[in-house]
């Protein structure tokens, strides 16, 4: 799911993989794909995602770092793989956690508009 780099350029897209069909705080997504983990988890910079939440529904979704609150992930309205509608949201990450060669997402409060 990321985008086709051409020679000498990095994806500027990436998957995350969310361990349930919504978010909420505590929630953790790993992002797959990222060409220095480490450095991500230690300092994030801002990204373009697309989401796999656990009922294989996917979404876009921006994760940006450089804000007065912190790191902010983006996600637009979206349904469930069970139907559910759920309206757009904005959350803070509380944490980034390197796992090997991915960098889990820890989800934490909603973000104010």
């Amino acid at each position: 799911m990321t985008s086709s780099p051409t020679p000498g350029d990095e994806p500027d897209t990436f998957l995350a993989l969310c361990g349930h069909t919504h978010l909420f705080p505590g929630a953790r997504c790993r992002v797959r794909g990222l060409p220095d983990p480490h450095g991500f988890a230690a300092d994030p910079s801002p990204v373009d995602l697309v989401l796999r939440f656990s009922d294989d529904v996917v979404t876009d979704a921006e994760l940006r770092a450089d804000g007065p609150a912190g790191p902010v992930l983006t996600v637009p309205a979206y349904t469930t793989g069970a139907g559910t509608p759920l309206d757009g949201r904005r959350w803070l990450v509380r944490e980034f956690v390197r796992t090997g060669d991915e960098v889990e997402l820890v989800i934490g409060a909603r973000a104010s508009d």
